[in-house]
């Protein structure tokens, strides 16, 4: 019998939530410094507005981001997230301003290729940004005024994030001119997708629907020689008003060729529709996440 998989729960969970949160904030952190302060590059939110105050007054980047954090760390304590909000926040917030200061010195910028910077300044800040949110905390600045945005005043979270970023890239064209925004905007594109992957998963499985004239057989074939589970549907066609089943299967990638051949061999005429399945929990695939921790 094959025993389930079970979630970290309690102090474990929280650990891991923790490592995520100070693993994401060192690769914002080491993304900031490699590859956007020296190259001019403006990402968004408060990290933006410590790279422009950077070039116009010299001013420590991380000292800038944490100085203009504090008080969005109390408005989004006091109005919208509660205590685990401030807690996991202050801790990504505070170890990346403190790594940003301390690791400027020792990192040396790789390339100054425009392209470069984005797709692997991109690839950084999302990555790293997307480890924060899996570990259920936020790296502050404009993610707090968002939120307060959506709550009071009805304003979509997007549309609040999106409404700030252009106001900071704007200031950035004047600061460091029109190619400069261009650059901000594809960065924060490629940092959007990575971040959405880190989130949601890589695509980790396929699903299929499989409507045939032999469908015992299919599911047979599937069950016997592929060991994937099977769900009958019950279906019925738009244009005859017949009534038939339709078999659902979530398969691995790599056997999606392997499911095919059975259906083929068991029937040519059989329709088949393969989609990706975004992220599948349950026997077979990822176990279910634990439960909610303070």
């Amino acid at each position: 019998m094959k025993l389930p998989v079970v979630a970290p729960k309690g102090r474990l969970g929280v650990a891991f939530d923790y490592t995520q949160i100070v693993a994401g904030s060192l690769l914002v952190a080491a993304g900031t410094n490699l590859f956007f302060v020296p190259n001019h590059v403006v990402s968004g939110g408060v990290t933006g507005l410590a790279i422009i105050a950077n070039h116009l007054f010299k001013t420590p980047v991380g000292m800038v981001v944490l100085l203009l954090n504090l008080p969005l760390l109390w408005l989004g304590w006091r109005f919208s997230g509660g205590m685990r909000f401030f807690v996991r926040t202050a801790v990504s917030v505070l170890i990346m301003a403190v790594a940003i200061d301390l690791s400027a010195p020792w990192l040396v910028p790789p390339t100054h290729d425009r392209l470069l910077v984005i797709c692997y300044g991109g690839l950084m800040d999302g990555l790293g940004m997307g480890l924060v949110f899996r570990g259920r905390g936020t790296t502050g600045g404009t993610d707090v005024l968002a939120r307060l945005a959506h709550r009071y005043l009805g304003v979509g979270i997007g549309q609040a994030l999106l409404a700030m970023n252009v106001a900071i890239f704007g200031g950035a064209g004047f600061v460091f001119g029109a190619e400069a925004v261009m650059v901000a905007l594809a960065l924060a594109f490629v940092s959007a997708r990575v971040l959405d992957l880190v989130q949601e998963g890589f695509s980790a499985a396929r699903a299929a629907l499989i409507i045939s004239e032999h469908c015992d057989a299919v599911r047979e074939a599937v069950l016997g020689q592929l060991g994937r589970g099977v769900t009958v549907l019950h279906g019925q066609g738009g244009f005859t008003g017949e009534k038939r089943p339709v078999l659902y299967v979530v398969v691995a990638p790599h056997e999606v060729g392997r499911l095919k051949r059975l259906v083929a061999q068991v029937d040519r005429s059989a329709f088949v529709a393969i989609t990706p399945a975004q992220e599948v929990l349950g026997e077979g695939f990822s176990p279910h996440a634990g439960e909610e921790q303070t």
